[in-house]
């Protein structure tokens, strides 16, 4: 894996590790639903931003791993809208009435489908992305840690 990558997740996890140790050590309980809304209202609109600045930065580009990338992301958005969510609110649903029948997993599988189908797109979106940043260091002449020696 690559260390920008790395880098990027440790940053990720250290936030969200932060952010849980101070809203939930407090209540010394993950059963908080308000919490996990918190961090829900704090994150997605996080991701939505990145978003944005990806479309903003792309600007009017031809790069075939840039028109890949817009072509991936609603995608990606009308997934999450249309399928996860709707799919993890009935099943919490399902789950708080202990209605663990066929239409529970039926519908559990379909959300892991759909998620899968996320990550897969995404980290296609990274590979890309990455490969971007790759070319624009070499051409700008910065060392990077894409360079092979």
């Amino acid at each position: 894996m690559n260390q920008p990558i790395i880098r990027a997740l440790a940053g990720f996890l250290q936030l969200l590790i932060v952010m849980m140790i101070i809203i939930f050590v407090p209540a010394w309980t993950l059963d908080y639903w308000q919490a996990w809304i918190f961090l829900a209202a704090f994150f997605v609109p996080a991701l939505a931003i990145t978003g944005v600045s990806g479309f903003r930065m792309a600007g009017a580009s031809t790069d075939p791993r840039i028109v890949a990338k817009r072509r991936r992301m609603p995608i990606v958005a009308a997934n999450g809208i249309r399928v996860l969510i709707p799919a993890a609110l009935y099943l919490a649903t399902l789950a708080s009435r202990g209605d663990f029948g066929p239409l529970f997993y039926g519908v559990q599988a379909i959300e892991l489908v759909a998620g899968a189908v996320n990550l897969t797109l995404m980290s296609l979106n990274i590979r890309d992305g990455l490969s971007l940043t790759a070319r624009r260091r070499v051409r700008e002449g910065r060392p990077g840690n894409f360079q092979r020696t």
